[in-house]
């Protein structure tokens, strides 16, 4: 069984974080592992508020969440091109499930990927409440890129309170003490709702397999040498992306260097940044420096200090 991951790509200040808070990644179960990177579990009880930010992954997050200021509750958050910011204070607890970029299609196979991107939204919205969680639309639609048909309706952020949630599930996952059974839990939320076609799972399995090339790969420089690499041209390419994964294969490619920048930095205040933007592909010091200053709101030497 392969390990979670342990590296911190896309934490900003995460020894920060891990200092406040108790922070674990866990395996899911057998049927959920080609589609689910890792659950991650973080529970906190703060004398003082904390800030916490994440440059997000290319990827879809389930996240069952409990704050001090409100009951629990539950949302999908879609892949996130802005610095995501999460207040934390006095006692809470989050039960997450990362899935791999490309892997959350399955679970909702009548809806493309890019509804969800940049959106978050109740667990209600995107699977329904009660029996029907488990079928919530009509059959999946044949192209990567669809626009869906007797869809469920969308809701932006500020609606997460007019959605009712399934209450059960959201108890199942966060109230048990034992780590054990809030994993337990999330298992039994997912398993009955991969129930993709053969037509879908293929095409999500092609997603993930590109864009682990694309997270792996150094080599890849350009959108239209890796999609001939593939066999596809750049069209094809960016349907899948857009129906599987929710951003495009050049942004993709993008993120997963200033993550590499970001986590490089934060283990050398005193690296080369201009050996680091060579290594990582960008045509000079200036555009990478450009890249994270975009992405974090401030320049690489401000966020080393």
């Amino acid at each position: 069984m392969a390990a979670p991951r342990r590296d911190t790509r896309g934490i900003v200040d995460a020894s920060g974080l891990f200092t406040r808070v108790q922070f674990r990644r866990r395996t899911p179960a057998v049927p959920l592992r080609p589609y689910v990177e890792h659950y991650w579990l973080i529970d906190w009880d703060l004398s003082e508020p904390y800030a916490t930010h994440v440059v997000p992954h290319p990827c879809v997050n389930l996240v069952f969440q409990r704050y001090a200021d409100r009951p629990g509750f539950a949302e999908v958050t879609g892949a996130g091109r802005a610095l995501f910011a999460q207040k934390l204070a006095g006692r809470g607890r989050v039960c997450g499930v990362q899935f791999r970029p490309g892997g959350f299609r399955p679970f909702t196979p009548e809806r493309p990927a890019t509804d969800w991107t940049d959106r978050r939204l109740p667990l209600a919205t995107v699977f329904g409440t009660g029996e029907a969680a488990g079928a919530v639309a009509g059959p999946e639609t044949a192209a990567p890129g669809a626009e869906p048909e007797a869809a469920v309706p969308m809701a932006g952020p500020d609606a997460v309170a007019a959605v009712s949630e399934p209450p059960d599930a959201v108890a199942a996952v966060l109230e048990p003490e034992d780590e054990g059974a809030r994993v337990a839990a999330l298992d039994a939320f997912l398993i009955p709702r991969l129930r993709a076609g053969p037509h879908t799972l293929a095409q999500a399995d092609l997603a993930m397999a590109l864009a682990d090339r694309i997270r792996a790969d150094r080599t890849i420089r350009r959108v239209a040498d890796f999609a001939a690499s593939e066999g596809l041209s750049v069209r094809a390419l960016q349907r899948l992306f857009a129906g599987y994964v929710g951003v495009s294969p050049k942004w993709m490619l993008l993120r997963y260097r200033v993550h590499e920048a970001l986590e490089r930095a934060a283990a050398d205040a005193d690296i080369d940044w201009a050996a680091l933007a060579a290594e990582l592909g960008y045509s000079d010091q200036a555009h990478l420096i450009r890249e994270v200053t975009a992405t974090v709101g401030v320049p690489p030497t401000a966020y080393v200090r």
